[in-house]
């Protein structure tokens, strides 16, 4: 088996997985018979391992593979599971998503979740967009707001994470998440004050966030490194969406896709599809709260990251928060 992983620095987050290992899950998969070809690791990725893998008599698949449990943030627990619980409410849009073939939880080959998938046709759109004169990115993000108005269309029950646990009220999911990293910060070492400080106003401000009464699906990651291309195409066309493993029950407005069109001037066709948001002194009010628990999770993923050069700006932006939401 050709084996190619990702060249990583010592005290990377990613821990590459062994060969022997990629070959005991695609025994456990596709039965002991599987001859696998090649198992390629693919660098696009933040979090989990994944690898494209040939066979040479089926169809090549991917292969992603979660951080051990004991390297997980409190934000980030158990999000591959997260994912496969939360595919059947992206019914909407389950043509543009990979299929799961399989998923192991049993952690009895290794210390860690995985699950085989279906390869999405197109290619990579944080890298083909470039391919794309600027005037052109208008019809990724008209089509990017579409989707995410789809998503966000879809009804639920309860707030918080779609695995759980589940609240009746939005301000108590919002003030938990909130409260969550601030300990997975301080247990980085950092400096989790202004966070602390946000989910305090938020605790003593309740009723503007428990206006939010019926939970609506959100991705949680949705923006172009999680999507998929046509490839030469005359402009840009969304093929595929993934990894909705960050998947909640709550505010629209709350959602990833929601915060970087907000503070990006050149999306903003994406509002021609998706709409308009609510526009009122409690919609700005929680629009602050979702900027600081987005701002927190920044400043997580760089230490993860090792990228501390960037760190501090997220201080600085959060203050700006702070100041707006205690004036």
């Amino acid at each position: 088996m050709e084996f190619r992983p990702v060249a990583r620095a010592a005290g990377a987050f990613q821990e590459t997985v062994s060969a022997s290992e990629i070959l005991a899950l695609c025994h456990r998969g596709f039965g002991q018979d599987a001859v696998v070809l090649s198992a390629i690791e693919l660098d696009g990725g933040l979090y989990n391992n994944t690898y494209r893998i040939e066979f040479p008599d089926r169809d090549a698949v991917i292969l992603r593979v979660a951080p051990e449990p004991g390297r997980q943030f409190r934000i980030e627990r158990r999000l591959m599971r997260g994912e496969q619980t939360s595919l059947p409410f992206f019914a909407p849009i389950a043509a543009m998503m990979p299929r799961t073939l399989f998923a192991d939880w049993t952690h009895d080959l290794i210390g860690r979740d995985y699950v085989f998938q279906t390869i999405l046709d197109g290619v990579p759109a944080a890298r083909a967009i470039h391919d794309y004169p600027r005037p052109a990115w208008a019809a990724l993000y008209r089509q990017l707001g579409a989707v995410t108005k789809t998503v966000h269309s879809v009804r639920g029950e309860r707030f918080g994470p779609v695995t759980g646990p589940g609240y009746d009220h939005w301000s108590e999911a919002v003030i938990r998440c909130l409260e969550d990293t601030a300990a997975d910060l301080e247990d980085a070492g950092l400096d989790a004050s202004d966070m602390r400080a946000v989910a305090t106003v938020a605790a003593e401000q309740t009723e503007a966030l428990d206006a939010i009464e019926e939970p609506r699906l959100l991705h949680g990651d949705l923006w172009t490194p999680n999507l998929m291309l046509a490839p030469k195409a005359p402009e840009p066309l969304i093929t595929g969406v993934l990894d909705h493993d960050r998947a909640w029950w709550g505010d629209p407005a709350a959602d990833w896709s929601v915060f970087v069109a907000s503070g990006k001037s050149a999306a903003k066709p994406f509002w021609d599809t998706y709409g308009t948001l609510p526009c009122s002194a409690d919609a700005n009010w929680r629009a602050l709260i979702y900027r600081a628990r987005h701002l927190g999770a920044i400043r997580l993923e760089r230490h993860r990251l090792g990228r501390d050069d960037r760190i501090a700006d997220t201080y600085h932006r959060m203050r700006e928060v702070l100041d707006l939401l205690t004036t």
